[in-house]
């Protein structure tokens, strides 16, 4: 297999769990797909997207599946931020999750929409910060309050702040 065909599959495979995101935040997704929903409620008979829902899939940048070919992935017209994840496909992913019994997750779903407004990088601090003795309570909280008041990430923040209880019960926290 030569490497343009390698490429527009790994770009093809990418993008069929893809959404509708312009900069937009978890909550103005969440209100996106509440508009689906109205229209009519994602199922399994819906997945995947990508196939069978193309007219929900815009990537970050708006552009559509079609938008993003081999040309324009070597032209340099597809930038790595046309290919991320966005808040509204994973919203939908979690509804389509939901409708077939999958409740736990579609709540992962749900919450990884909420991280795609945190930067990368910072999502990788928060990752170290959680593991055992890397971080005192304090430092826990203080992410906690970061991912509710900066980034409206309230489920995060939930489970941050659980851990956060649960490693101070079992000696678990940096001192």
């Amino acid at each position: 297999m030569d490497n343009s065909v390698l490429i527009e599959e790994i770009v093809n495979q990418v993008l069929k769990t893809m959404g509708n995101c312009k900069e937009k935040s978890v909550v103005e997704a969440k209100t996106i797909v509440e508009q689906t929903k109205s229209e009519k409620k994602l199922t399994q008979s819906d997945y995947p997207l990508g196939q069978k829902r193309k007219d929900l899939i815009k990537t970050k940048t708006g552009k559509s599946l079609e938008g993003i070919t081999i040309e324009e992935v070597l032209n340099g017209s597809v930038t790595p931020e046309d290919i991320k994840i966005t808040p509204e496909v994973l919203l939908y992913q979690a509804e389509i999750a939901e409708s077939v019994g999958r409740s736990q997750f579609a709540t992962n779903l749900r919450r990884a929409a909420e991280l795609t407004s945190v930067p990368d990088a910072r999502v990788l601090e928060i990752y170290n910060a959680l593991r055992p003795y890397r971080s005192t309570k304090q430092e826990l909280l203080d992410i906690v309050d970061e991912l509710e008041n900066k980034y409206n990430a309230k489920m995060n923040a939930r489970l941050v702040r659980e851990a956060a209880e649960i490693y101070e019960k079992r000696g678990r926290l940096k001192v």
